[in-house]
């Protein structure tokens, strides 16, 4: 009873009158200029449609880099170093390099259309961005993997080699259903990391959020509106990435206990 009382989350929580008040000075905003709220009102489709771009390139580039980083995790434990040290140096390099310079290679290396069957298929630019920030989130995971695999006691692994399990059946069965619950808070949080780096996209003509927010700015010419746009687009951020920092911190307390 003690140690439950030990993990249970406070009942005070940052983000709530953070969200408060940003929602009162919009709201005193909107009072002082309500011209300005209804040329910004106007924009909202754009940036929503913005913002989901974000959403679409931080879930790809996530389920791309997790079914990649389990392969380098599980790698990283081999018993043959031919297996094990290509996924150590691709962890060492790509955990390493930053972002944007990973969603620049990808996107002026790779080709803007590819050939197939005899015809050509656009590789937009969203697209390279997805490849950009899955290649370092792969990294991330294929550490995570391997921290959560390893934290298994050995026992397991006797117990499983001693009723005629084979390694692989026994990591398929028995060892990775138990890492799952260890790595989701890990993989969450970085999640919510790739979500936030999905703006560097912008950097390279994808239209995303931050793009949207650039052209709404440029078409208006106004500073009140360029503040408030780029406001708009901090609360979306923090709207969408929040809410999982929250839910991180309660998987980690739940499973802690």
């Amino acid at each position: 009873m003690s140690a439950r009382l030990l993990v249970r989350p406070a009942p005070y929580s940052v983000g709530r009158p953070v969200m408060a008040a940003v929602a009162a000075v919009a709201a005193l905003w909107a009072a002082l200029q309500p011209d300005l709220a209804v040329i910004l009102i106007g924009w909202v489709p754009y940036l929503a449609q913005g913002f989901a771009m974000n959403i679409l390139i931080s879930v790809a580039a996530i389920a791309i880099g997790s079914l990649i980083g389990l392969i380098l995790g599980v790698m990283e434990l081999a018993p043959a170093r031919w297996i094990r040290a290509p996924a150590i140096t691709y962890v060492h390099i790509f955990r390493n390099a930053p972002h944007l310079v990973l969603i620049f290679a990808t996107t002026y290396a790779m080709p803007f259309e590819i050939t197939l069957l005899g015809g050509t298929v656009a590789f937009p630019d969203w697209l390279k961005a997805v490849v950009g920030l899955a290649i370092p989130a792969s990294a991330h995971i294929a550490e995570i993997v391997r921290g959560a695999i390893q934290s298994i006691p050995t026992a397991q692994w006797e117990s499983a080699g001693s009723l005629g399990f084979s390694r692989l059946r026994t990591l398929r069965w028995i060892i990775l259903p138990q890492c799952l619950r260890r790595t989701l808070p890990a993989w969450m949080n970085l999640y919510a990391s790739i979500a936030m780096g999905s703006a560097l996209a912008s950097l390279v003509g994808v239209g995303e959020l931050l793009h949207a927010a650039t052209d709404a700015s440029t078409a208006v010419r106004r500073t009140d509106f360029t503040i408030a746009v780029y406001l708009t687009v901090l609360v979306s951020f923090f709207a969408y990435c929040y809410p999982i920092s929250r839910l991180t911190q309660r998987l980690e307390r739940r499973f802690a206990v």
